[in-house]
């Protein structure tokens, strides 16, 4: 891993910000090209293959970005440079860039995530306060999403040890507008990061992907309070899927936001009566590493050809299936059939997610 040029980082971006170009899609082009110019280069014919053209980022667009962002004095760094954090570089596929703001350098830092119900009651916001805390005291960074309720005293418990909050819009977009000083002093004295270009403001979709960074930060997940339909349930479900440890705090039978923690534990997640059962689990990860991510090299671009592109279509469903599954339907080489699905994402006709999944589109 090492520094992109000024050039390479606005091709990088041009590439992220392109239509259709999600994580997946994004790790593949580079995989596939090399680097992001040659990935650009390349995207209007393979966009055509799949069946559509496709609106690539221009660079006045990429220009804005990066210059909101500097006055923000934020940082933007790319998924194969040696300052993005290990444990999001070596996710499959990592988030191809990150904005940062505040001290880039604790995001190596060992960390726990804390996350929880909104709406929390004073006892799980004062449980949650006191668990960052002591989790601070022992090295840990706290990461969080800002949010109301048990995130926003995560946050608080942590602010003098370290805390980062990830979120859904852009790196400048505080809510709820009453958490504006804390997120102050989260910028000021930890980090924020986002996927999103600044002056982004979140919607409902952007959730998800922040839900997969918080995880994806820490080698462990506390969910305080939740309800049995939660994002903060997705955050454990996606830590889980990262391999990540999944903790999660008991509750009384007759809250409702006890029940999806107490699911959680049903499910096998670790039951977390304070920051020892925290520690105990972190300890079971004592000398483990997260995986290089290795050095894009480049791999050959030959199309796939028409015929195994509509066979790769015609497999698709709503259903998530692997793409290891439509490589042994078709029967056709590997590199050959992620070609086919990248050209039908850039067409629109799929998506690609993370864990090797694809769906129609």
């Amino acid at each position: 891993m090492s520094e992109l040029s000024e050039a390479e980082r606005r091709d990088w971006l041009r590439l992220a910000r392109t239509e259709n170009v999600g994580p997946v899609t994004f790790d593949q082009l580079i995989q596939r090209f090399g680097t992001a110019g040659k990935a650009l280069a390349a995207l209007p014919e393979l966009a055509q293959r799949g069946g559509r053209r496709i609106a690539i980022a221009s660079e006045a667009t990429v220009d804005k970005e990066l210059a909101r962002g500097a006055a923000l004095g934020a940082r933007l760094i790319a998924a194969c440079e040696a300052a993005f954090p290990q444990a999001l570089a070596a996710l499959d596929p990592p988030p191809p860039i990150l904005w940062a703001r505040g001290r880039v350098e604790i995001l190596d830092r060992p960390s726990v995530a804390i996350v929880g119900a909104r709406v929390a009651s004073a006892a799980g916001q004062r449980f949650a306060r006191g668990l960052a805390a002591e989790l601070g005291q022992s090295g840990q960074v706290i990461v969080s999403g800002l949010a109301r309720g048990i995130d926003a005293a995560a946050h608080e418990g942590a602010l003098t040890t370290g805390t980062v909050a990830v979120l859904g819009g852009g790196v400048d977009d505080v809510y709820p507008p009453e958490h504006r000083k804390l997120y102050d002093r989260i910028a000021e004295e930890g980090c924020v990061v986002s996927e999103s270009e600044p002056g982004r403001t979140a919607v409902a979709r952007d959730f998800p992907r922040r839900n997969r960074i918080i995880s994806g930060l820490s080698r462990a997940v506390v969910v305080v309070e939740a309800e049995l339909r939660s994002g903060s349930l997705i955050t454990a479900r996606l830590a889980g899927e990262q391999g990540r440890e999944v903790l999660a705090v008991p509750g009384s039978p007759l809250d409702p936001r006890a029940k999806g923690t107490n699911d959680l534990i049903r499910q096998g997640a670790a039951l977390c009566e304070g920051a020892e059962d925290v520690l105990r689990a972190l300890e079971g990860l004592r000398g483990f590493r997260e995986p290089d991510r290795g050095v894009y090299t480049g791999l050959p671009a030959n199309d796939p050809g028409d015929a195994l592109r509509e066979a790769v279509a015609a497999l698709l469903s709503p259903t998530p299936v692997s793409r290891d599954e439509i490589v042994r339907a078709t029967g056709a080489a590997p590199p050959a059939v992620f070609a086919a699905l990248v050209e039908l994402s850039l067409a629109g006709r799929c998506d690609l997610l993370p864990g090797g999944m694809v769906t129609s589109g």
